[in-house]
């Protein structure tokens, strides 16, 4: 058999690879996304500052409202308030105010290729044309009036801040992570438990079954699916077991019943021929062989019976017919029997005309099989006594006799194929132990039962049921 590639470590695979890609999906993907929002974020909240200080203050540089010291404190104090730098550029990119730059003089040098108008940003990340050492996020907001743009309002700040943000919020994410990680770990093993520790040992168990190993049990003590699969597994393979005993059982005793009367007819046989049997014995010896053949012809035609009824389901052709009518025909071919045995049989039958619906031939067979047994265990001289009874629309039927009995071990065997009593191989030298197999299948294809009640020594009554026909209640 092939090597299975087990599906489990298929799972733990894909579950670790899962793990590092969710891994690398936070360190990178999200990683990305989330400094984006916290850069974007920023910029919007320092871009309304700059827009407030565009609009309130800003315009005081270009007028004699108020002094430019007074803006330039207001502007310290939003400095101190938000520890951001604050810039008042012209539109020629000299720095008019510095709020880091204590003496607050207009620088005399134009920042370089200065055009905080390009693209639709309206912050920039970066060392801000040189000016800085580091990362900084810088906020534009430009100063307006007589509607032409008169210079820039630019916060900035560094992105150390930004960045330690983002290292804290990566942390968390990364904890989050992690337990999300160990409790798939244990659904994981919770799986592992419930699914598949189970489905390991019913597999093995279906591989065991396949090799021809019924014997092979295992326990699934679980109350869920999985249990109730392994039950029926067990119970399953327990039936096959069974089932392969009894045909081992079948054909050891139809080989044994084969065997006994092939070996008596050819030794026989050989006797005759050889000589060791003299001519005038022959009509002796040839009456046996002929009693053997149609012992065998019997055995023969009760498998090719018990076969059909297994096979076919026993197709009934079932009618209206007077059961006592049926017992009295049946009753009349063992006439020769009982006359020579002395054997009386005894009719109590329910009212001139009892009607069934039932197979008449397969019922006629069940008591032909029944009072034949009958009569083969009873002794000379006894009485059989056949009676007939209704009860609840049901017709009971009972064979009698006043035989050998059958022991209480054997009584839950004795339908069973080639079954015979240790008490009965004395008395049935002809029989094939299937008379009373093909009974109870017949009994069983109707939906009736057949039981019986027998003490050793005594005699055995069996009784089986059949539906009262309908034309009695007209």
């Amino acid at each position: 058999m092939k090597k299975r590639k087990t599906l489990y470590i298929k799972f733990i695979v894909t579950y670790l690879i899962f793990g590092v890609l969710a891994f690398i999906t936070v360190a990178t993907l999200t990683s990305e996304m989330t400094m984006n929002y916290m850069v974007k974020n920023e910029a919007a909240s320092l871009y309304k500052e700059a827009t407030l200080i565009s609009n309130k203050y800003a315009s005081y540089f270009y007028s004699n409202i108020f002094s430019s010291e007074d803006v330039e404190g207001q502007l310290d104090a939003i400095d101190t308030l938000t520890d951001s730098n604050i810039w008042i550029i012209n539109s020629e990119g000299e720095v008019l105010y510095n709020s880091r730059n204590n003496n607050n003089q207009s620088s005399s040098k134009a920042i370089e290729s200065f055009n905080p108008v390009s693209g639709n940003n309206y912050y920039t990340v970066g060392n801000f044309y040189g000016y800085f050492n580091e990362d900084t996020l810088s906020v534009y907001s430009a100063i307006t009036s007589n509607f032409m743009i008169q210079g820039y309002v630019v916060i900035h700040i560094p992105m150390k801040n930004i960045y330690e943000q983002h290292k804290n919020v990566l942390y968390i994410s990364y904890i989050s992570l992690g337990i999300i990680f160990i409790l798939s770990t244990l659904i994981l093993v919770v799986f592992t438990d419930a699914v598949y520790i189970p489905l390991n040992q019913i597999t093995t168990a279906t591989e065991q079954y396949a090799e021809g190993n019924l014997k092979y049990t295992f326990d699934v003590n679980r109350t869920d699916e999985m249990g109730y699969l392994a039950a029926q597994l067990n119970y399953m393979a327990g039936k096959l077991s069974q089932t392969e005993d009894n045909q081992k059982k079948f054909i050891a005793n139809v080989s044994h019943d084969f065997r006994s009367p092939l070996t008596s007819i050819k030794g026989y046989l050989v006797a005759m021929v050889d000589g060791t049997i003299p001519n005038e014995m022959h009509e002796k010896y040839l009456n046996i062989v002929l009693n053997e053949t149609d012992r065998l012809t019997k055995l023969t035609n009760s498998l090719l019976t018990l076969n059909n009824l297994n096979i076919s389901g026993m197709i009934l052709e079932t009618t209206d017919f007077d059961i006592n009518e049926v017992i009295k025909n049946t009753v009349a071919t063992f006439e020769g029997t009982c006359k020579e045995k002395k054997i009386k049989i005894k009719l109590v039958l329910s009212g001139p005309e009892l009607l069934v619906k039932a197979d008449m031939g397969k019922i006629q067979q069940v008591l032909y099989n029944l009072i034949d047994n009958a009569i083969k265990f009873s002794e000379n001289g006894k009485t059989i006594k056949i009676e007939t009874t209704i009860k609840n629309n049901k017709v009971f039927v009972s064979v009698k006799d006043e035989g050998i009995g059958i022991p209480k071990e054997s009584l839950n065997h004795i339908f069973d194929r080639f079954y015979k009593s240790d008490l009965s191989r004395g008395k049935d030298k002809k029989g094939t132990g299937l008379g009373l197999s093909i009974t109870k299948e017949i009994i069983n294809a109707h939906k009736e039962n057949i039981n019986v009640i027998s003490t050793e020594g005594v005699g055995s009554e069996f009784i089986f049921t059949l539906p009262e026909s309908s034309l009695d209640e007209n």
